[in-house]
């Protein structure tokens, strides 16, 4: 294995860890990391309602209120960065970013997206919005990295 899976993994982990550790939304856990190109600069986020919002538990049960206050992980991590990002690597789990988080991504300059390939359910679900995603980070010169489950 090359040290640039390594590290992949090693990222991919993390989110998955920040995910399962702090996403309150009972049904879809969503982490994810940000990393510098030199390794040395991580930012850790999650999806969730806004800072000084009511993040009760209960109200991730209610799925309109649920979607209508949710800050995805992937762009949760760009406003909470804070700072220049061209050439990052953003690591998401459990599945790629959607649509519209692609267009953050390609936005903030992001250079890089690691994730999991996305399991047959999830593609039910979601398979439009990942291809709409791909073809947006292909169009933009967004290096798009996907690894099994198995990998990990």
């Amino acid at each position: 294995m090359n040290s640039q899976t390594r590290w992949d993994l090693d990222y991919l982990a993390l989110a998955k860890f920040w995910a399962e550790r702090k996403s309150k939304d009972p049904s879809t856990q969503v982490g994810a990391v940000l990393v510098s190109p030199d390794n040395t600069q991580v930012i850790l986020a999650y999806n969730g309602f806004p800072q000084g919002m009511d993040d009760n538990p209960v109200l991730y049960n209610n799925r309109n209120v649920k979607l209508s206050r949710t800050i995805h992980a992937e762009l949760n991590a760009i406003i909470l960065s804070r700072r220049d990002l061209r050439n990052y690597t953003i690591y998401t789990w459990p599945f790629p970013p959607c649509d519209k988080c692609a267009l953050h991504v390609i936005q903030a300059g992001i250079k890089r997206v690691v994730a999991l390939r996305p399991t047959l359910e999830q593609k039910k679900r979601w398979g439009a919005q990942f291809e709409i995603a791909y073809i947006s980070f292909r169009e933009a010169d967004v290096v798009i990295k996907l690894y099994r489950g198995d990998e990990l």
